[in-house]
């Protein structure tokens, strides 16, 4: 058996991610929606939201080198990729991925809690921030830090569960001023919250968001991988 030197395998170690899958769909929400986008989702999250659709990505997965990661993403012939998970910023090494993409000439996003520090993001990427409300069971994991970090290129998201939810989330965008740094989007909850009683509030309040819904799930559902 032929040895390996501990500095080859810290070497090669250093230079992969857990993955859970890689896929070709449309973008289905935020500023991108609608664009033909490859999909890196990432293994593993800290948080456990109540509304999480994508509870398989917690655990397992594989390792896989950036080298082949980036050949994977290119296999499929389009421009924009989504890094997503799970929460991807939970894996230091989406750092290098991140900026290796952006390097390539990919349009890049990364989807991400907004309880893990996003200043080491490339400024190249649109960090796509979900701030987490209350009936997320996750609110206070939030890192407010990050919101002075943000810029016209990033975006912010609420996944909004009831009236509750929405007001406590206008306050949010209003107190912080978040429509002054970027896009701000409302989504409501699937199976929670009538879209059309979201839609009507915000046009009550004239409220500086996006209304968004979720273009993957009135198309396919949540099928795994879509």
């Amino acid at each position: 058996m032929t040895a390996v030197a501990p500095d080859a395998v810290a070497a090669s170690q250093a230079d992969r991610l857990k993955l859970t899958e890689i896929f070709l769909s449309l973008q289905g929400e935020a500023r991108d929606a609608g664009w033909p986008t490859v999909f890196v989702r990432l293994t593993g999250c800290p948080l456990r939201c109540t509304y999480c659709d994508t509870a398989y990505a917690f655990h397992g997965g594989d390792w896989w080198p950036i080298d082949a990661i980036l050949d994977e993403v290119a296999r499929h012939g389009v421009r924009h990729v989504c890094v997503t998970g799970g929460e991807p910023l939970a894996q230091k090494r989406c750092i290098g991925l991140l900026r290796r993409l952006c390097d390539a000439g990919y349009q890049v996003s990364l989807e991400t809690s907004g309880a893990l520090d996003i200043a080491a993001v490339d400024p190249r990427v649109s960090r796509v921030l979900d701030i987490k409300t209350p009936d997320s069971g996750e609110a206070h994991r939030n890192l407010w830090a990050n919101l002075p970090l943000l810029t016209p290129h990033d975006q912010v998201k609420f996944v909004i569960c009831s009236r509750g939810d929405y007001e406590w989330a206008r306050d949010v965008v209003l107190t912080r001023g978040l429509a002054q740094r970027c896009d701000v989007l409302f989504s409501p909850s699937k199976g929670e919250l009538s879209a059309r009683d979201l839609a009507d509030w915000i046009v009550a309040d004239r409220l500086p968001v996006r209304f968004q819904m979720q273009l993957h799930k009135l198309l396919w559902n949540d099928e795994p991988g879509r």
